[in-house]
Parts: C-alpha cells; sequence; structure tokens
C-alpha cells in the first residue's frame, strides 16, 4: 500500500485551522493533528474530517487520542464538542488503532492493513508489544521485507543499523536477517499481513493498559481487548471479565 509522505505539512479547511503532520511515516503510526478548535465542531465530525482525508472505509477500528489536562491520556469523544475536551488552545491528537479485532484477517482494506502494520511496528518498537527474542526478530523481518524487499546483505545491514525497530535490537541482527531470507518474493501488502498474523499470536497484542486503583487503593492496571476488560495486578495473575458475563450480571 503505497501513501504519498512527500508533504510533512497539509491543511484541512472545516470550521477550524487544522495542521496535519506526519513523523516518521515509514515507521510510526502516529499521525499528529494540531487544531486550534472554535467553539461548534463535534468529536465525530472532527474524526470523519481525518478519515476522509485519509480516505480511510473501515474508521470503526481507529480513534483520535489526546493527552488530557490531567496528564492522562484520553480518547476524544465523538458525541461531544471538541472545544468542551481540551482545555488549551492548540492541541496535539494522535491517529492510532483503538481497537484490535482478534483475527486481522477479517480487516477488508489493504490501507487499514497497513495502518495496523504500522501500528503493530510503533508498539514493537516502543516496547509495549512485548514477546520473546525470535518473535521480535520474526517480526522485524516482515517489515524488513516490506520497507526494502527480498533480503540483500549490505542492505540489510545499512539498514539494520540506521533504524531501530525493537529495543536490543543489536543483539537479534543475526536471528533477523536469517529470517529475511525466507521472505523471498512477498510484497509489501503480504508481508503486512504476515506481521499482523504474527503480532496477533503475541500475549500483549492489543493490549494498552491504563493505570488505576481498586477499591482498596492499590495501583492496578486496566485494558480492554475484544475478550473483556483485563486487570494486571502486582504479585498476583492477571484477570479477564469477559463482557459475556457482564453482560449476564446487567440482566
Amino acid at each position: 500500500m503505497n501513501i504519498d509522505t512527500s508533504s510533512t505539512e497539509t491543511s484541512i479547511n472545516f470550521e477550524m485551522t487544522c495542521k496535519m503532520y506526519k513523523a516518521f511515516p515509514s515507521l510510526y503510526c502516529d499521525l499528529f493533528f494540531f487544531i486550534f478548535p472554535q467553539r461548534k465542531i463535534l468529536g465525530s465530525d472532527f474524526f470523519n474530517k481525518v478519515c476522509g482525508h485519509l480516505k480511510l472505509l473501515e474508521k470503526e477500528y481507529f480513534g483520535l487520542e489526546f493527552r488530557h489536562h490531567t496528564g492522562s491520556y484520553a480518547w476524544i469523544e465523538l458525541l461531544k464538542p471538541v472545544a468542551k475536551q481540551i482545555k488549551s488552545d492548540d492541541v496535539a491528537f494522535h491517529f492510532i488503532v483503538k481497537f484490535f479485532p482478534p483475527d486481522p484477517g477479517q480487516l477488508q482494506r489493504g490501507l487499514t492493513r497497513y495502518l495496523f502494520a504500522l501500528q503493530i511496528k510503533q508498539d514493537l518498537s516502543n516496547g509495549s508489544l512485548t514477546c520473546n527474542d525470535n518473535s521480535a526478530a520474526l517480526l522485524v523481518s516482515h517489515i524488513l521485507q516490506a520497507e526494502i524487499g527480498d533480503y540483500d546483505n549490505e542492505l540489510d545491514a545499512h539498514h539494520l543499523e540506521n533504524k531501530q525497530y525493537v529495543p536490543n535490537q543489536e543483539y537479534l541482527d543475526h536471528k533477523i536477517i536469517r529470517f529475511h531470507k525466507k521472505h523471498r518474493g512477498h510484497t509489501p501488502a503480504e508481508s503486512d499481513v504476515h506481521l499482523l498474523e504474527v503480532a496477533r499470536k503475541m500475549d500483549m497484542y492489543g493490549i494498552r493498559p491504563h493505570p488505576a486503583h481498586d477499591g482498596e487503593g492499590m495501583r492496578i492496571n486496566l485494558a480492554v481487548t475484544h475478550m473483556g476488560v483485563l486487570i494486571f495486578q502486582v504479585n498476583y495473575k492477571n484477570i479477564c471479565l469477559r463482557f459475556s458475563l457482564l453482560i449476564e450480571k446487567r440482566k
């Protein structure tokens, strides 16, 4: 999937001045939107305008995240005016994946899979998608295939030296190269599919922990997945409150 990243600044005109900056488009999924809001536009109008600019149809998987004035991160609420959700005049919104399907194969369009692949690259790079060395090397090998094509000794070495795809990458170079040699002939789109197929098997796939406290004031982390709400407790096994059980209790 080819996306034009030649321009680093694009103007979007709709009831407010809005500028879009793409940061590290070959590696990161963050699309930064700095806005100076008027007082009328709804979150849904802003979000739909962004998706329209990207020509994105499967928009239900994505969201706009921003840093709340309290310091925590929050999703833009679609039914509220943007001005009521922010406190400062200019806010950076991050366009990122919000919902991860258990099987990325259900994604219908190449652009959607491409954006998911970019999100996986980011999560792998910043350490939020934790995995063992073999899995990390396999993921990076698919990224290399998508970005530079078939294995080439000099090109691979140069690429791995100048780009950091995973923490402690220098210890994995030989494994990455060994896997990359096996991907000959795979197109960038096929490499994205393989990347997502490997990533979905990781324990932390699609999990974004958020700090919280339980009823006794103990610090915990919460995350929402397709199965339910995950509770991460220190020195305790992770707990999953399945949506099916929560729905039954409400009945």
